[in-house]
């Protein structure tokens, strides 16, 4: 089969297409024809190693001291089933299903087996009104989004900020939030304020021209996907009892919030859940009911991935990158 390697770590020209023997479903594993993929900032964070010091060793070593472990990258995937294991009661030959398959990567390829259990990917069918290409734009946003909102007790009636909402978590974050209920207010560049208006945003900040840390406006959670913002005055921002939501912080934002949130009853949060397949079947019937949609800003074909990745570093995208596969 075709894949997409990265043999060293480094910029998006060390991505490569060549031929990998396609992968054999163990017995509770199915195969998946991939048909389209995406390129994240976390999927070029791995690619070129760029992780803040208080993560850096431990991905070190998870993902290869001195290069990749695992060769092929990629965390998104839509596709179709081809084969199954004889244990495998979920998945047909023939299924569409979607999937994120998180630090074992693997997605940027024309085959990948995973395990119907959740210990190496998270996957299910994937939504009826939808294609390949749009299906595979939600998993890895959508879960994350997902996750952190809940570990942020996101509810009817929250005040909700979301910084850096343009990208693929944080349109997905707008839009969850607003399905429970929420007042969201969405801050990314001015390039990005119309289409977080239509994402349903009840007030959006320029970031271009205003401080989101400032103002008086309190929220009962952040969810800050910006890495090197003032994270105290994040804090400074919350209501009594309010909860700081951080993806990939760097060491300076964890210290800092931390040490502003001592003793005020306001709470920092550097992870969400660990998504599951039921968290994907979940995000499924929102996309089929009309309540969820990833925005997608373009698309490349497999052959031109370092391309997408350089255009996904630009700082220019809204939402998610597609790389349909064959």
């Amino acid at each position: 089969m075709r894949a997409i390697v990265c043999t060293r770590y480094g910029p998006p020209d060390v991505l490569r297409l060549a031929e990998v023997p396609t992968p054999v479903p163990r017995d509770d594993e199915v195969l998946i024809r991939i048909r389209a993929t995406t390129v994240s900032a976390a999927d070029c964070e791995i690619r070129r190693f760029d992780f803040a010091p208080w993560i850096w060793l431990p991905l070190r070593l998870a993902f290869g001291v001195f290069r990749p472990r695992q060769r092929i990258l990629g965390q998104d995937l839509a596709g179709d089933v081809e084969a199954v294991g004889k244990d495998v009661r979920a998945f047909a030959v023939g299924d569409r299903v979607f999937a994120t398959t998180g630090i074992g990567l693997g997605a940027y390829a024309e085959h990948i087996r995973l395990s119907e259990h959740p210990r190496t990917g998270t996957i299910a069918t994937m939504p009826t009104n939808m294609d390949h290409a749009e299906a595979a734009a939600v998993p890895y946003g959508g879960t994350e989004a997902l996750g952190f909102l809940r570990r942020g007790g996101v509810r009817a009636g929250s005040r909700v900020l979301v910084n850096g909402a343009g990208g693929s978590f944080g349109t997905f974050a707008v839009q969850l939030a607003k399905d429970l209920g929420a007042h969201v207010t969405a801050a990314d560049r001015s390039s990005k304020l119309e289409m977080l208006r239509a994402l349903g945003a009840d007030r959006v900040v320029d970031c271009d021209r205003e401080d989101v840390t400032g103002g008086t406006e309190s929220y009962d959670v952040i969810f800050d996907v910006v890495r090197g913002t003032r994270s105290d005055r994040m804090v400074r921002r919350l209501a009594d009892g309010g909860n700081l939501l951080m993806a990939n912080p760097g060491s300076m934002q964890i210290l800092r919030a931390r040490r502003a949130a001592r003793g005020t009853g306001k709470r920092v949060s550097i992870s969400g859940a660990t998504a599951t397949s039921e968290d994907l079947a979940h995000l499924r019937d929102l996309v089929e009911a009309g309540r969820l949609r990833p925005v997608i800003d373009r698309t490349f074909p497999f052959e031109r991935m370092a391309e997408a990745h350089a255009y996904a570093e630009s700082g220019a995208k809204l939402g998610n990158i597609v790389v349909t596969v064959g």
